[in-house]
């Protein structure tokens, strides 16, 4: 019987041994096209359907992919909304994609909407552990100084990140801000340099930031495209600010400070999720606006308002445009198993192919019934595979273009199978046959 077991054991070896390498590896591909239809209704104006190529024209502009050379060149500077502002601009967050564009690249006195920048950098530091929402902060004599905006910071008095926070985004408190720049950087000065810094790292070229909070000074500008490039930069990647910036009022030291958020979209707008106002005698009225509404968000940026009126009204026409002119249409979700892949001379059979990150696009109302979609994937793939390493992609299309691409990967690492993988394997074998 012994015996028996020892000729099954040594069979089980040169089974497992010659099958991993006589095992053919066809990197063959094949392609599935099917369309995807889904029921959407079209609620434009005839002002909007009026201007249909304008939208054609701004849907093909992305913020991350154009410089501003390019961005004025393929988008239409056209006010067709007949907004009462110096500049606006309006994009979808999760793409990007420019839908409407007036005077984008004016450089203008952007006041407090400078905060943005600020308060990304606060996140960035929140999340990268250099700082925490229970640190205490205290306030210099210089962030005390500080005119416009406050909440009246005193030198002898600390606040948490987190009230200092909400601070900034609830009452854009110039004080708070200061004192921020000042933990995180050591000085305002130093912390300038690191907004200057992201705004390059953003791709902001039409900007340049003199201080932290806003208030005029020479040379501090920034364009409303710029502005736009910041406010999605804090949205997609920081989401949890907008716990602070959808506060509407709220109190700080014990219920003896009143905050109300100067945004007064978040009270009055469907969705909205934030984002800052601005205003000094130079810069007017100006105001970055996000909204979110069935799976779309946008971010409107109104720059030199005559009136905080105005800008409010301007920014709520964008956002209205944008709602009812456009969808975001979801394909899948990053993780998500697209196939499951045969592996020759591997320590596994299979592997789970993915999809890399999330795959979705934007859309004119109505234009979504006809998606076709196109899977290029490999049948068989030899060992080793490395996670995350390129099996393939699927691509989305409309009327024979892509709309969107995305990569399809290994869910996880499988090793080339090798002796010392084989003994393993017979060791368990062994042990098997021998408790049977």
């Amino acid at each position: 019987m012994r015996t028996l077991k020892l000729f099954i054991c040594l069979f089980l070896i040169f089974t497992i041994y010659f099958s991993s390498f006589i095992t053919p590896c066809i990197a063959s591909e094949y392609d599935y096209i099917w369309s995807q239809t889904t029921e959407t209704s079209a609620n434009v104006t005839d002002e909007n359907a009026s201007n249909t190529n304008n939208i054609q024209n701004l849907n093909n502009t992305t913020l991350d992919e154009t410089t501003s050379e390019e961005t004025n060149a393929e988008v239409a500077d056209d006010n067709f909304l007949g907004l009462d502002c110096g500049s606006a601009i309006l994009i979808e967050q999760t793409t990007g994609k420019v839908l409407y564009a007036y005077n984008v690249h004016e450089q203008l006195h952007p006041a407090s909407v400078t905060k943005v920048m600020s308060i990304l950098l606060i996140m960035e530091a929140l999340d990268s552990g250099k700082i925490n929402l229970t640190d205490e902060v205290p306030c210099s004599e210089n962030a005390a100084s500080m005119g416009g905006s406050q909440i009246w910071l005193d030198p002898r008095e600390t606040l948490t990140v987190d009230e200092m926070l909400k601070a900034i985004c609830v009452n854009s408190a110039n004080d708070c801000v200061v004192a921020m720049a000042e933990y995180i950087a050591g000085t305002e000065e130093a912390f300038v340099q690191m907004m200057n810094d992201k705004a390059k790292e953003l791709g902001m070229n039409d900007t340049t930031f003199k201080n932290c909070h806003g208030l005029d000074e020479d040379g501090h500008l920034t364009s409303a495209y710029d502005i736009s490039l910041m406010s999605r930069e804090l949205l997609e990647n920081h989401p949890d600010i907008t716990k602070y910036t959808t506060i509407w009022m709220d109190t700080l030291r014990d219920g003896k400070s009143q905050l109300s958020n100067t945004n007064k979209l978040i009270k009055n707008y469907k969705g909205a999720t934030g984002l800052k106002t601005g205003s000094t005698s130079l810069a007017l009225y100006n105001l970055s606006a996000s909204a979110t509404r069935d799976d779309l968000s946008l971010i409107a940026v109104i720059m030199k308002a005559p009136s905080s009126k105005i800008r409010f009204e301007d920014a709520t026409k964008l956002l209205d445009y944008g709602f009812n002119t456009f969808s975001y249409k979801e394909f899948g979700k990053k993780d998500d198993v697209i196939k499951t892949i045969n592996v020759s001379k591997g320590t596994k059979n299979e592997v789970e192919a993915v999809l890399k990150e999330n795959s979705g696009t934007l859309l004119e109302k109505g234009s979504d019934k006809n998606v076709e979609q196109t899977l290029t994937l490999e049948e068989n793939i030899s060992a080793p595979v490395e996670q995350g390493q390129k099996l393939g992609e699927v691509s989305f299309l409309l009327d024979g273009e892509i709309l969107s691409t995305v990569d399809i990967v290994a869910k996880e690492s499988v090793e080339k199978i090798g002796l010392f993988s084989i003994i393993k394997k017979v060791h368990y074998s062994w042990v098997d046959l021998l408790r049977s």
